[in-house]
Order: C-alpha cells, then structure tokens, then sequence
C-alpha cells in the first residue's frame, strides 16, 4: 500500500511539472500569437460563456491556456498538499510548496487583470518571470519526491564560498534576463534589430535609434554577460570540483542549455519570428533557471552537511 501511494506520488509530481512547463509555454504562446485577447476582455468566462461558442485561433490558444492553467492548479494543490503530510520533515518541502502556490495564484490574477482591464508591458513582463517561480518551486518538489538528492549524493556535497557566491549571484541575474527577454516580447521588438550580434553589423557601434532597439539591445547585453559569468563558473567547477559530480556535471549542463538559449535568441531573428524556434527559446530559459535553483538547493544542502 505504502509503495503505491510513493508510485502515485511520483506520477502527479511528474504530472504536474510538465504541467507546468506548459503553464509556460501556453503563456509565451498566448504572447506570440497575440491571442491574449481572444476571450474578449472576459474572465474567468470566454466571451461570455463558460465555453466558447465560436472557436477561432486566438480562442483556442487563450482559452486551451486557461484550461491547462486551471487543471495544473488543482495537481499543485495536491502535490503541495501530499507532500507536506509526507516529506513534511524535510526542511526546504513547506516553503517551496508555499512559493508554488503564491506564484501560481499571482500569475493568473496577472493574467486576469490584462484580459480585464489591461495592463503595461513592464508590467506583463513580470508574468513570465512570476510563472518562472512557481514552476522552479514544483520542480524542485518533484526532485525531492524522486529522492534526486541521494542519486546524486548531496549529503556528502561541500560547496566552496566563492562558488556560493557565484550561483546565488547569477541565479538572481538571470532573473534579469528573462525580464528583458520578456520585455522584449511584450513591446513587440524582437525585430527591431534585423542583424546580430549588433542591431546593425554594418555599424556595430552605433547608439540604438528608438526604445524598441534599446530594450532588443539591452536584453542581448543581459545575455552576453550571463554567458560570460556561466561560462566562468563552469570552468571553475571543472576545475575544482571533479570529484563532487553534481556540480561538475550541473555546471556543464547549465552552459550547454545556455548555449541552446542563445542559440534559439539569434534564430528568432533570423528565421523572423518562427513559432517553434520562439517556443524553444522560452523552454531552453525555464530549464535553465530551474537548474541554477536546484544549485540553490545544494548550497542549502552544503550549509547543513557543515554543520554536522
């Protein structure tokens, strides 16, 4: 009995972090379809109606994304619920249950005052990074769910205080980033800049001419220095700690997904918006961020195994 309830727990954590990802995914989609009205300015209602009568593209995008938001909703609840009575004892459960479901209800009501009344783009782009938290917070219930921690040995785990440093420092500048790329999106200037890696080859140095060539330029910038700052701490996990595989592995993962992130940012120009490379941009970031909170979680892990 007890082994079946373990299997069903892991099965609705694994349920609902792909749920949550396409919480995310549905989100950047609603985005770059423009389909954010697509209910009308009604909610939680579809023009009216609890379904929608007519179905169109902008329809079906908004309102599947309603639907797969309300749906995960209720799998978070049940993962928080069950895991605080089940895994209750270990420390970091009750607080990332607590940020899963404050992010979550925080994104929706984001989403539910644009569609009602409307909201600035430096406002709408806190949705994405608001979602961002609340799937991390999931994910990294479900790697505790999957008892991650002992496959990868984190209780012998000793994490030096400049590598510290380093992750908590760029965990939270890559926070920035995603804002900028969400600004991006949501001032509708992805395609301010037709070249790369400047806004005009031809003239590389020149001063961005409008607002919509500054905010593509800043969150290129924001890019460039993210690469940067990850590449150092791979090499330096390379090099220091090739006998603690999680974070010489995580490190180098973490670069490699980066390095897919860019990628995909520099197809989204070339290809003029194409939808998938668009999509994977958005996937490539969430997996990121998601792993730069797992290292969080390790610093966590590392300050207790010194304590002992």
């Amino acid at each position: 009995m007890q082994q079946n309830q373990s299997k069903l727990l892991k099965w609705i954590a694994l349920a609902t972090t792909i749920g949550m990802l396409l919480i995310l995914l549905g989100g950047a989609l609603v985005t770059k379809t423009e389909s954010g009205l697509g209910c009308g300015r009604n909610w939680p209602d579809c023009n009216g109606s609890l379904i929608p009568k007519e179905i169109t593209t902008e329809v079906l995008i908004e309102f599947s994304h309603r639907l797969v938001t309300g749906s995960v909703s209720i799998l978070v609840l049940a993962l928080v619920i069950w895991t605080w009575r089940k895994l209750g004892s270990i420390r970091e459960v009750k607080f990332l249950g607590s940020l899963a479901i404050f992010f979550l209800i925080a994104q929706a009501l984001i989403g539910a005052a644009q569609v009602l009344w409307g909201q600035g783009d430096f406002i709408l782009a806190l949705h994405f990074g608001i979602s961002l938290i609340s799937f991390a917070s999931v994910l990294l219930l479900a790697m505790i769910v999957f008892e991650v921690d002992k496959k990868f040995d984190a209780d012998k785990v000793y994490i030096g205080k400049k590598l510290k440093w380093h992750t908590l420092g760029v965990s939270l500048y890559s926070y920035i980033v995603v804002y900028t790329g969400a600004l991006v999106r949501h001032t509708q200037s992805s395609l301010a800049c037709s070249d790369w890696p400047f806004c005009n080859n031809d003239k590389p140095f020149a001063l961005p001419n409008n607002m919509y060539e500054w905010v593509q330029m800043g969150h290129r910038l924001a890019v460039l220095l993210i690469f940067i700052w990850v590449t150092y701490i791979m090499i330096h996990a390379i090099k220091h700690y090739k006998n603690q595989r999680v974070i010489y592995n995580g490190w180098i993962i973490a670069f490699i997904i980066l390095l897919a992130q860019v990628t995909t940012g520099m197809l989204v120009v070339f290809t003029k918006l194409n939808l998938i490379v668009a999509l994977l941009h958005s996937l490539f970031i969430s997996c990121l961020f998601g792993l730069f909170c797992y290292m969080i979680l390790l610093i966590s892990r590392s300050n207790y195994n010194e304590k002992r």
